[in-house]
């Protein structure tokens, strides 16, 4: 939990901080700045999307391990009591 809240304090103060400056920056032109916003946004969904995607790998991870118990446990089986005639 707190390295995702520490994630997204991050993510919004880079973006925060990004913005200010692109704000003050007077010597670049318009299109200049779309650029650097684009590359800014794409830069967020891909840190966004890179957290999501190692989250649902440690939980398939997780789910494989139990499965993988489980067919273990299936597989030795204890034979039922037989009586010899």
């Amino acid at each position: 939990m707190a390295f995702t809240v520490l994630a997204y304090f991050t993510l919004f103060a880079g973006v925060f901080m990004f913005s200010i400056g692109l704000y003050n920056a007077e010597n670049l032109q318009l299109n200049e700045k779309g650029y650097y916003i684009a590359v800014m946004i794409l830069v967020a969904v891909g840190a966004i999307l890179t957290q999501k995607v190692t989250r649902d790998n440690a939980e398939d991870n997780e789910i494989i391990a139990e499965q993988e118990q489980e067919r273990q446990l299936n597989s030795v089986r204890i034979p039922a009591n037989t009586k010899e005639s």
